[in-house]
This record gives structure tokens, C-alpha cells and sequence, in this order.
């Protein structure tokens, strides 16, 4: 009986496949299409580097759309089943202020650890033209480690890829978040007659401020939207 089933169902997908055909319309893909047959772990680098290019970019930085536009079929193409960690470098500066530059650095798969981190310093030729620098780390990293990164003389930030394979200003739950310059931040002091202590706080650790780079006393504008609630709007300021 299974077997008379299946055959039922397997004429009826084709019937319907034919009177597609003969409408003009597109044949319904099978579900094995949908499936990604490349590597893992070059779809991995594929979402992470994405994600940095479009956090570089809202913070500022020079990065094309053409790069953040790259398909995974492209980047395989480019890169491989199993990319070169060297090659997915990011380097860019500010369009502010284009001697502002910063660096993302993907790490080998495996713990960090103190020697690591001396060869990633030796890597960088120029450290006196750099201003910020990103690691993409696939494993722990060490406390020895997490300590010689002070060390450099610019801002360090260390990210799992696990947390990049998603960029999270992107959720459709997540309100708006823009970053006021200092002069934004002042007029809104001065409106509402208060201090920036007296502002709704957002740690440093939290994954918006993470996104952005935020630093201590710098101000969030968050704007919500919903169907019942309507828009308001807030402000945070990193703590």
C-alpha cells in the first residue's frame, strides 16, 4: 500500500510539473535543490565576512557595496571550499577621516594563545597608521592572551565568528539603533536639562555596543516601531 502511495504521489508531482510547463510557469524545485552541497566551513567565513563588511560600513568606514554584495557562490569561487585565513583580511579607513584605518584579522581554528597573538603583532607592518584592530577567533583564547592584547597601542576587539554568521542589527525584532556624534549628544543633554548618567544605560559588553564599537558616554538613539505600539523613541548611553 506504501508503495502504490508513493507511486500516487510521485504522477501527481509530475502531472503538476507538466501543467506548469504548459502554462508558462516554472517547473516547483525539488527539495534537494535547496540544499548548500560547498563546505561548511567556507559558508562560515562567507557570513562572518559579510557581517564585518556591513559593521565596518555603519561605523563609518570606507567599504564598497560591491564587496558586502558578494554571493557565496563568488566568494567560493574566489576563496575556495577551504579559504585562507590570509586572504580574508579586512582593511579599511575611515571616510571621515581617512588616517583612521582598522584591521580585521581572522584566527586559526584552536585556542589563542600568547604565541599567537606575538605573531599576529609581527604581521601587521604598520602599526602606527592603524586605529582599531578586529580578531574572529574559533576558539578560546587564553588569559595570558586576553593580556597581551593591551599591549597594542590601539583598540583591540575580539569576536567569536559564531557571533558574525548573523548580523543582529539586521533581526526583524530589533529596533533601530543610531549613534549620535558628540554634538547630537550635547543638544540632547541641553533639551532635557539632565546629565548623561541620568540617560537609560547600555553596557559595553552588549551586543549593539559590540556592533558599533562603542565607547564609554557615547548616546543610542533606539527607535522602536510596532503595529500596536506604534513609534517612539529612547536613548542610551554606553556604560
Amino acid at each position: 500500500m506504501a508503495a502504490t502511495a508513493m507511486n500516487v504521489d510521485d504522477s501527481g508531482m509530475a502531472a503538476a510539473a507538466a501543467a506548469a510547463a504548459a502554462n508558462g510557469q516554472a517547473r516547483p524545485r525539488c527539495m534537494s535543490s535547496y540544499v548548500d552541497e560547498g563546505s561548511v566551513q567556507s559558508h562560515r567565513y562567507y557570513l562572518a565576512r559579510r557581517t564585518l563588511l556591513e559593521m565596518l560600513r555603519d561605523r563609518g568606514y570606507a567599504i564598497p557595496s560591491s564587496d558586502i554584495d558578494v554571493s557565496l557562490a563568488e566568494f567560493r569561487a574566489a576563496h575556495g571550499q577551504s579559504p585562507d585565513i590570509d586572504r580574508l583580511r579586512i582593511s579599511n579607513s575611515l571616510r571621515s577621516d581617512p588616517s583612521k584605518r582598522v584591521l580585521v584579522y581572522f584566527c586559526n581554528p584552536g585556542p589563542v594563545k600568547v604565541t599567537s597573538i606575538r605573531y599576529i603583532s609581527g604581521q601587521i607592518a604598520n602599526k602606527d597608521g592603524l586605529s582599531g584592530l578586529i580578531l574572529v577567533l574559533q576558539g578560546e583564547m587564553t588569559n595570558q592572551a586576553l593580556k597581551a592584547l593591551d599591549l597594542f597601542p590601539f583598540k583591540v576587539q575580539v569576536f567569536q565568528i559564531t557571533d558574525l554568521l548573523v548580523n543582529i542589527t539586521k533581526h526583524v525584532l530589533k529596533p533601530k539603533h543610531r549613534v549620535l556624534t558628540d554634538q547630537e549628544k550635547q543638544r540632547l543633554l541641553k533639551k532635557y536639562s539632565i546629565q548623561e548618567k541620568q540617560l537609560p544605560r547600555m553596557l559595553k559588553n552588549d551586543a549593539i555596543a559590540r556592533y558599533y564599537g562603542l565607547e564609554k558616554g557615547q548616546v543610542v538613539k533606539v527607535t522602536y516601531s510596532g503595529d500596536i505600539t506604534g513609534t517612539h523613541v529612547t536613548y542610551r548611553c554606553v556604560w
